[in-house]
């Protein structure tokens, strides 16, 4: 597996060696001995997956400490754009944000660590998103931000008129009055 840094320290890119031929394919997606060897040593809790149909926007998403999660996400079939803001209040990259395009073919994987609020756009008909969590998800300690912040600028590549959103994610503050703890 590659693991690439980004501009903002402690999001990873992770891209894992496929093995294709006539019958398919064959990949590792999660290997805790390499991430470990990597600095990643987290210990993941629980799986989640959703299916989503083209224009939607989930996110942006975090949960406040002690309930913070890290996760590492991915998609199994079609494409996202995938986004991830930075809330650490001390880190010199507070309030930017990195993003990339994942899908079922590249077949990448973004690490997030705890500190930072995290969306995605689908940019084909359909898409099935994964990701793992170090932490149980917590309803009380449920927060975001809006997916349409003018502060921070995010190119969903999804034109506004075809965004679809939902009503708890429309509700989210602006960034400047998140709620955060990180």
């Amino acid at each position: 597996m590659e693991i690439t840094t980004t501009p903002i320290a402690g999001l990873l890119v992770l891209t894992p060696r496929v093995f294709k031929d006539e019958r398919g394919y064959f990949l590792e997606s999660f290997n805790a001995k390499n991430l470990a060897e990597a600095g990643i040593t987290t210990s993941f809790v629980q799986d989640n997956e959703s299916k989503s149909t083209r224009g939607v926007i989930r996110g942006l998403h975090y949960q406040l400490n002690p309930n913070a999660q890290a996760k590492l996400v991915r998609v199994i079939e079609g494409t996202v754009f995938d986004a991830a803001v930075d809330l650490r209040k001390d880190s010199p990259t507070f309030g930017q944000w990195y993003g990339l395009e994942l899908s079922g073919e590249n077949k990448k994987q973004l690490y997030i660590p705890r500190g930072f609020a995290h969306g995605f756009s689908v940019l084909s008909e359909t898409a099935v998103f994964a990701y793992k969590c170090d932490a149980y998800y917590d309803p009380k300690s449920e927060r975001g931000i809006a997916y349409n912040d003018s502060e921070l600028n995010i190119d969903w590549r999804v034109d506004e008129k075809d965004a679809r959103i939902s009503e708890k994610d429309q509700a989210n503050p602006r960034f400047k009055e998140a709620e955060y703890n990180f």
